[in-house]
């Protein structure tokens, strides 16, 4: 009995932890579902992919997507394996012309655990060929200049994003894609988002937002 009893007590929180796993949404398949459900394909439209940068750019500049008809199909907190998992409903299946993807910064972090530069640049390349296998065209764009994170900030990211950048940058030239240089245009003097860009050191403001859509635009006309 008492045998019986202990293998009870071990099994129980397997079993209930094992049902916690398999129910949870770990890559968020289920925030644009509905929305993905009742939309109508346009031919030449374009699907913005990224996290919190990408989801917040709606929020902060809602008429470059109304006027443009683009979709956001960012989610914060996101990163790339997760991107990776949700990249055909939220891509390959809305049939867009482009696509266009950023994504990394929270890989660095180690938001869903510890990941290569490698790894993260494994996963982006993973969604450009799929993208590319069903004739969708890919627009790359370099993770923002960051040197901290305010929820995690024993990380040290600064160099890591520019290592990342390179690696995203090479990968672009060498296979004839859009590459987008946000970089340049928004880094401070040391290796950080500049403040007037955006105050977390993350996130952009809208007036990051409006250096980005100056860059972007020309990409996707």
């Amino acid at each position: 009995m008492r045998k019986y009893i202990f293998l009870v007590l071990i099994l129980l929180p397997l079993t209930f932890y094992g049902q916690t796993s398999m129910n949870h949404d770990w890559a968020n398949l289920n925030k644009y579902a509905l929305e993905n459900k009742n939309l109508t394909p346009v031919s030449k439209s374009v699907v913005f992919m990224g996290d919190s940068i990408t989801e917040f750019w709606k929020v902060n500049d809602g008429t470059f997507f109304s006027e443009n008809a683009f979709l956001d199909r960012g989610i914060s907190g996101q990163t790339t394996p997760q991107m990776l998992l949700r990249f055909r409903q939220d891509v390959i299946d809305l049939k867009p012309s482009i696509v266009v993807v950023l994504a990394g910064i929270n890989d660095i972090a180690e938001n869903t655990g510890p990941i290569s530069i490698e790894q993260i640049m494994g996963n982006i390349i993973s969604m450009t060929e799929l993208a590319k296998a069903n004739k969708i065209k890919v627009v790359l764009c370099s993770v923002l200049p960051a040197n901290k994170f305010y929820w995690n900030q024993k990380m040290q990211p600064a160099d890591k994003v520019i290592a990342l950048n390179e690696m995203i940058k090479a990968y672009a030239t060498k296979n004839k894609i859009s590459y987008v240089d946000y970089y340049s245009a928004m880094v401070d003097d040391t290796k950080g988002l500049q403040v007037k860009y955006g105050e977390d050191g993350v996130h952009p403001n809208l007036d990051g937002y409006k250096v980005m859509k100056k860059i972007i635009l020309p990409f996707l006309k």
